[in-house]
């Protein structure tokens, strides 16, 4: 079981810096689209945005559950080569999740 933990966490982790990257991008992204100027956040605004980035993260540990038990059964060889599936999945949906409410 060690080794398996061992091996989800050395794969989410670096994953995150990306997955928080390109959420970064998609806010940097929409703030441009709409041409929204500094001085148009408030702290409510920032507030929101940052509460947003911690649900982000605590949301992309969801995928962890997920690795550990197809990691425990007998699909854990091609699990290992598909599941960037469910990082490039997870990624997409925060990123429209973020747009559907921008």
């Amino acid at each position: 079981m060690k080794e398996i933990v061992t091996d989800s966490l050395r794969y989410w982790e670096p994953r995150r810096i990306a997955y928080n990257a390109v959420l970064a991008l998609v806010v940097a992204g929409s703030f441009f689209y709409y041409h929204l100027s500094v001085a148009a956040l408030t702290w409510q605004s920032v507030v929101q945005l940052l509460v947003s980035a911690g649900v982000a993260n605590v949301l992309y540990c969801a995928a962890y559950p997920a690795d550990l038990l197809i990691q425990l059964s007998e699909y854990q060889a091609p699990w290992r080569r598909l599941r960037w599936l469910l990082w490039a999945m997870g990624t997409t949906l925060a990123a429209g999740v973020f747009l559907s409410h921008g």
